[in-house]
């Protein structure tokens, strides 16, 4: 059983956009745990004409299995695939799925995806100028041309919340932890201007940030708050505090709502983009927690990296950010190409020195599309990835001079040294809120350090 479990507010923004013309529901496996025969009901008493399925790259073995069982149901249910793996790997995801996956839809789908249902409305005609749309004509697969992010993110719908009861869900969402229950995720941007080599960001969501407007993000605030009860709020930008002027007008009106919220940065925000007035805003409106891809204690893995960071600025950030009052949670890339055992050790030592309440380190994953994967791949340095084991705490791919087992050994070691400080174990067992909360607690910690 999963333990991060969360609203899919992607979906629920996808929902939105073809509810005017088209009825939808959205079933999340991670929360509901049908069983195959449970998911096959569901499809058949639905009589679902289009089954879409969102797909990360660790997730592909699912989706193998989920698009064969709705095809066992009727073989006239179309499928299709969209999100992180068939965007950036669509001809090999349709390759992989060729019996069972119709269609790949690469990119943001809010505008392109009702273009597709509106195509199998009128049998298929037009079907080559849905941009992003990846589909086959006489066993051949046809890419169409990509489709163009969404400029005015303020023409979107609000994500249709009422197919997934965001306070429905269990303590087990992105960031473990919690101040307020129940929580919803919000996006206020989409884009990322980085080049980090390792991240993926820039090419889903492309290289210039666009905004929501604020009017309209406080007026999705209140509705979370009012019609769903929601009291906590993760905001899920890849860059919320980009645009300083955005973020205070946001944290403004939060501020002026007067709403029993707190507030979240689990997906974590640039390092150099904050200082002692926006940290005091944040405070002022709920916030209590941010967490920062702080990645490396080593200069020389950040240059590697496109970081554009290095290590002395990030502590000098890191303990404005405590003086402020903020709790900060730190996420580290252990294992990334040319990383030794002397650069990990840096940052294990980077980690306990600064004033972290919680740290997550990753295991390097060479994410397709990245920078970093295309550099590996042309020297031959992925042919032995096991995409069924690409996850996070598995180690699919270590450095010259490593084992995956010794980087996993490292990454266990970063944990255990992390944790078992008696002053951060004591806060994190007091921030457990309940039973069920510290039973995804122990799944986590088991999926982290035991597998």
């Amino acid at each position: 059983m999963s333990d991060h479990i969360q609203p899919p507010v992607g979906l629920a923004y996808l929902a939105g956009a073809i509810q005017h013309e088209h009825s939808a529901a959205i079933l999340d496996m991670l929360k509901t745990r049908k069983s195959d025969g449970e998911f096959c009901e569901y499809v058949r008493s639905g009589q679902f004409d289009v089954v879409g399925f969102q797909c990360y790259t660790q997730e592909l073995q699912a989706l193998a299995k989920f698009t064969t069982l709705v095809k066992s149901v009727s073989k006239n249910i179309v499928t299709i695939a969209g999100g992180p793996h068939p965007t950036l790997l669509p001809g090999e995801t349709m390759e992989f799925l060729s019996a069972t996956l119709d269609y790949v839809l690469r990119g943001e789908g809010d505008i392109t995806f009702p273009q597709f249902l509106n195509c199998l409305n009128h049998e298929l005609k037009d079907m080559e100028k849905v941009p992003g749309l990846v589909w086959r004509q006489a066993d051949k697969v046809i890419e169409n041309a990509p489709s163009e992010f969404v400029k005015d993110l303020n023409a979107l719908p609000l994500p249709a919340w009422e197919l997934i009861q965001p306070q429905t869900y269990p303590p087990a969402q992105h960031g473990a932890f919690f101040k307020k229950f129940p929580i919803a995720p919000i996006v206020t941007t989409r884009g990322c201007p980085y080049a980090c080599k390792f991240c993926s960001a820039p090419i889903l969501s492309g290289r210039q940030v666009r905004f929501h407007d604020p009017d309209k993000i406080i007026n999705e605030i209140r509705l979370l708050h009012s019609q769903y009860g929601i009291r906590e709020i993760h905001i899920i930008d890849d860059n919320f505090t980009i645009n300083r002027s955005h973020a205070n007008t946001v944290l403004t009106k939060i501020i002026e709502a007067k709403l029993d919220i707190s507030i979240a940065f689990p997906n974590g925000i640039r390092v150099e983009t904050v200082d002692k007035e926006l940290l005091d805003l944040m405070k002022r409106a709920g916030a209590y927690l941010i967490s920062l891809g702080i990645e490396s204690g080593s200069d020389r893995i950040l240059q590697l990296m496109n970081k554009k960071l290095k290590v002395a600025a990030t502590e000098e950030k890191v303990n404005l950010i405590h003086k402020a009052g903020l709790d900060i949670a730190g996420f580290f890339v252990i294992g990334f190409p040319g990383d030794t055992k002397e650069d990990i050790e840096k940052t294990i030592k980077f980690s306990l020195k600064l004033p972290l309440i919680r740290a997550n380190y990753f295991d390097f994953l060479p994410l397709p599309g990245t920078p970093i994967y295309y550099e590996l791949l042309e020297k031959g340095e992925l042919a032995k990835i096991d995409w069924k084991q690409f996850h996070f705490m598995t180690a699919p791919y270590a450095p010259a001079g490593m084992t995956r087992d010794q980087l996993r050994g490292y990454q266990r070691k970063a944990f255990l040294r992390f944790y078992l400080r008696p002053n951060i174990l004591i806060r994190n067992i007091l921030g457990i809120k309940s039973f069920l909360h510290f039973t995804y607690l122990i799944r986590r910690f088991y999926h982290w350090l035991l597998m």
